[in-house]
């Protein structure tokens, strides 16, 4: 018998779908809420490296990913100069194992809807637009709604600025990195067939991944600043010139962005819950335990990591012991902090115009999630 009979998933992304699959189909109930009228409402392009395909594939998702999806297996390293000339072309490792491609880029929001799906179909029940108002360490819930239900186990996935790890009392919150990033979802130029990366000019980063025949998604990386108060059109026109400075497929890009709805900032964060993630009857995953600046892509491949050792250990166990959250922790907590610390490692480099060894870090994580997790 699982160690769980019913759980509550607060969040619907990556970590809260992948926890709701492998327990439902493991035979326990799972309630999965999620705030936001819709998950796959919002978002742009994301890329997955191969240690989370590897977890897709658990999931009973691989197939439907890689239709949608665009994969590759080489990083191209690109000047910024008139020309925009390739540096060097690099063979990525196949992190998820020889039969999965090293990295696969999708929309964002076609990957939500396709774990959403896969979730209703193990038998989680899912509510949009509802959330927790109450929650106690012994998994009692008041709802937004006014229900209230007692669960064996909350798992807060509920991202960067969780509202679980707050209520828990976890004092642990994400801090600004110095860094922006700009991104957009636009037509995919021909010549684009994998992840190409820009150092240097007036970005830290200049970069792009396919996902999926006909689309990308293009980002650029500067200081962080406030970029709120410009209108949606000015938003625009300010990533259209920052990426004047960068050419070869570039030129194709920035011709494409014309519409202002395409185009959003964020800024980086980061932080890690550097001991036990969980308390009582609750446990945090995924962003809402920990997150970093996306230099490695790993945020995805880390918070599906999480839900597939919890999952395993929940549904191997017949009850939730110590032992049970000490394994957890010990399985997750080494590995998240080296990619947190990598990942701060590369923007620090850049930020201090520092010459790291990059390729020697990025190996160096690259072999680490290559084991399973």
């Amino acid at each position: 018998m699982p160690a769980v009979r019913n759980v509550l998933v607060v969040g619907g992304g990556a970590a809260g779908a992948a926890a709701a699959i492998l327990l439902a189909e493991g035979g326990v109930t799972v309630d999965l809420v999620d705030l936001k009228p819709d998950v796959a409402a919002l978002g742009s392009g994301i890329t997955l490296q191969g240690n989370a395909l590897r977890v897709l594939r658990e999931l009973g998702v691989w197939k439907k990913v890689e239709a949608e999806g665009y994969a590759f297996d080489t990083l191209g390293l690109r000047a910024p100069d008139p020309a925009g000339t390739l540096i060097a072309e690099l063979t990525d490792i196949r992190t998820g194992g020889a039969d999965l491609p090293a990295t696969l880029g999708m929309y964002r929001p076609a990957l939500a809807r396709i774990l959403i799906g896969r979730a209703a179909e193990a038998g989680a029940r899912i509510r949009f637009g509802t959330r927790p108002a109450g929650l106690t360490l012994d998994g009692e819930v008041t709802f937004s709604d006014g229900g209230k239900q007692r669960y064996d186990l909350v798992i807060g996935a509920d991202g960067l600025h969780s509202w679980t790890r707050r209520q828990v009392g976890v004092d642990v919150e994400p801090e600004p990195v110095g860094m922006g990033i700009w991104r957009t979802f636009t037509r995919r130029p021909p010549s684009v067939t994998r992840t190409d990366l820009y150092y240097g000019g007036p970005a830290y980063i200049a970069g792009y991944c396919p996902t999926g025949p006909d689309s990308i998604y293009a980002y650029l990386v500067e200081d962080a600043q406030d970029r709120s108060r410009l209108s949606p059109a000015e938003a625009m026109a300010t990533m259209r010139e920052l990426a004047g400075a960068y050419h070869g497929p570039w030129d194709e890009i920035r011709e494409s962005l014309t519409d202002p709805a395409r185009v959003n900032y964020t800024v980086f964060e980061s932080h890690l819950i550097d001991g036990p993630w969980h308390r009582g009857n609750v446990v945090l995953i995924g962003d809402a335990a920990h997150s970093c600046p996306p230099t490695l892509a790993q945020g995805a491949a880390q918070a599906l990591e999480d839900a597939s050792v919890l999952a395993e250990l929940l549904l191997r166990e017949d009850a939730r012991t110590e032992d049970l959250w000490r394994e957890f922790t010990g399985r997750r907590l080494d590995r998240a902090r080296t990619v947190v610390e990598a990942s701060l490692q590369l923007a620090r480099w850049q930020l201090a115009h520092e010459r790291g060894d990059v390729p020697g870090l990025m190996a160096r994580v690259a072999h680490l999630v290559a084991e399973p997790a």
